[in-house]
């Protein structure tokens, strides 16, 4: 199983988040567990813009798990094209093409996209395996 990770469980992890820290630790483990975890050029420049360095960002991401897995052209063109769509639909600045980019990218080359933003991904990728760990909370 492939699980490709968003920023936002990244972050939880490396930033010891007090509300989400704890869950996206356990959902990393799973999915490390039940196969390989991948993160996009998009992702990874969002992490990396978290940290001190690029060395510490990088031995960061391979510690925890986590490969680099870039964007293949079909997974761009696939964000581009839903892009289109969710500009023709009235979608306001709020999402941005690196957005999609995350999504199409899991679609293309993982099996699921572990994410807390589950509401958008759900909304614009509907055949995308989406694995919120923050549904956890209250268990």
């Amino acid at each position: 199983m492939i699980t490709a990770v968003d920023t936002s469980v990244l972050l939880d992890v490396f930033g010891a988040d007090e509300s989400f820290g704890r869950l996206s630790s356990e959902a990393i483990r799973q999915g490390l567990d039940e196969g390989i975890l991948v993160a996009c050029d998009v992702v990874w420049s969002e992490v990396v813009a978290a940290f001190s360095s690029d060395k510490a960002a990088n031995n960061a991401m391979y510690t925890l798990g986590v490969q680099f897995s870039a964007v293949e052209a079909s997974a761009a063109s696939l964000a581009g094209h839903m892009f289109a769509r969710y500009k023709k639909g009235g979608g306001d600045r709020r999402r941005i093409v690196p957005d999609f980019l995350i999504g199409s990218h899991a679609i293309v080359s993982a099996d699921r996209l572990l994410t807390r933003d589950r509401g958008y991904y759900r909304q614009y990728f509907h055949d995308l395996i989406v694995w919120d760990p923050s549904l956890q909370l209250g268990r």
